[in-house]
């Protein structure tokens, strides 16, 4: 009867004693059904001597025999099957370990833990722990476990695992109450801070992709400070593909130019050419949304330094989410609000729209809820122009301060001196002339 381990350094099969350790070949024939090891660890290694693992805590305190982890109020361990011939005579005996008596009354014996020795004529262990098998392939696997480097625990630095158990042979039924899971686990039972068993600590990236890692953690951490400054709605939003930042454009390049000459490549849902707030002067840069992510990737490849009114302009795609975050607040009870029924709605309770979407994209998110050109569909730069007439004036109100500063001035008006009459000083200027002649 014999059980093939695949382990992390590579495989093992172990032929099993079932006629001399019937139950404990039992015990362990049930436990490798129910994926019990798989994804264990081998957390004590001691070079030329042994090689521990069955406990899904990678400790040496846990682990249970068969019977225990189908009904718990069954005990924890089984009376251990010391036969006298079978000794630590060979490299690759497999024993169980037999554990103590606890103090909580809890009685010693074999529950999951097992080891693997690594040399030969090991007595000491000999009466001592309870032998069931021998490895009959896969020394060269043992060779790799011998080697590994440990801490002064003997936990090995990176970590050696069982990755899956093939039971080559059974001949026991199973035990009431045993039912197999469906799939083996995916994730290991203990929780390792250790290097990873799949992963290669020597191992060096070429230059360029350790560069662009680099710069990919940098944009996370300052997008994520972004996030909480506010200047962001979330850390993770990216641009939209389905608009186009189109700059060195000539001054006198007007937004209607510009949408028809990009409009061949497909529908245009907005074009804006951004002018400077106060002067209304073009800033010589513009935002083009198509209606399609592929419209904008053809105008991208086609109109690339492309002659526009004796310019040849630059045609690259949007980074800017300035527009997403005017509809968008931190505070979760204003997002109904500042939504405003563009890009965000409820389903089902759920909230929906920018956040709820995985890709964040909306064409509408560009243009006003009116669906209309003007002032909804620029995109909330600090130099956008909107139309001036359009906008509400100020009325002015008449405070007590207004109210003190026109008493004020009609106070200075009644105490300044009256007008001379004309006619009066012209006279008198005659007559003084006349005396000095």
């Amino acid at each position: 009867m014999s059980v093939l381990f695949e382990t992390s350094l590579g495989d093992i099969v172990i032929d099993l004693e079932v006629e001399s350790c019937p139950k404990t070949c039992e015990n362990f024939l049930k436990l490798c059904k129910m994926y019990y090891y798989n994804l264990n660890a081998f957390f004590n290694v001691s070079k030329d001597f042994l090689a521990q693992t069955g406990d899904p805590t990678a400790t040496g305190t846990g682990g249970e025999c068969i019977w225990s982890y189908i009904d718990k109020s069954s005990p924890r361990y089984f009376t251990p099957e010391l036969v006298p011939k079978l000794k630590h005579t060979h490299k690759g005996t497999v024993s169980m370990a037999i554990a103590p008596a606890l103090e909580d009354g809890t009685k010693g014996g074999c529950g999951s833990q097992f080891f693997i020795t690594l040399a030969d004529n090991i007595d000491y262990l000999d009466g001592r722990h309870a032998v069931f098998g021998h490895v009959v392939e896969g020394f060269e696997t043992l060779d790799k476990l011998n080697d590994v480097f440990v801490d002064d625990q003997g936990r090995p630095f990176k970590d050696v695992r069982i990755r899956h158990v093939v039971i080559l042979d059974d001949p026991f039924p199973d035990p009431p109450g045993l039912i197999q899971p469906p799939s083996s686990p995916t994730r290991p039972p203990d929780n390792s801070t250790r290097i990873a068993e799949d992963e290669d600590p020597l191992a060096t990236l070429p230059e360029e992709e350790e560069e662009e890692r680099r710069r990919q953690a940098a944009a996370r951490a300052s997008a994520l400070t972004l996030e909480m400054v506010g200047d962001l709605p979330f850390a993770n939003v990216r641009p939209p593909e389905n608009v186009l930042f189109v700059c060195k454009l000539n001054p006198v390049t007007r937004d209607e130019d510009l949408e028809l000459i990009f409009s061949r490549f497909g529908t245009i849902m907005s074009c804006q050419v951004i002018r400077d707030k106060k002067t209304g002067d073009s800033l010589q840069y513009a935002f083009i949304e198509f209606d399609k992510r592929e419209q904008a990737e053809q105008a991208y490849f086609k109109m690339q330094n492309v002659l526009v009114d004796d310019r040849r302009i630059w045609v690259d795609f949007s980074q800017s989410v300035a527009r997403l975050n005017n509809t968008w607040s931190n505070n979760p009870k204003m997002g109904s609000r500042m939504g405003g029924g563009r890009g965000e709605r409820e389903e089902g309770g759920r909230r929906s729209g920018y956040g709820g979407r995985d890709d964040l994209e909306e064409t509408s998110r560009y243009r006003g809820s009116g669906g209309g050109r003007g002032r909804g569909d620029d995109y909330g730069m600090v130099f956008d122009l909107g139309d001036r007439d359009d906008r509400p004036r100020k009325r002015r109100s008449r405070s007590r301060d207004g109210e003190r500063d026109g008493r004020k001035r009609k106070l200075s008006r009644s105490r300044s001196p009256p007008p001379r009459d004309r006619n009066k000083r012209s006279s008198r200027s005659r007559e003084r002339q006349r005396s000095r002649r």
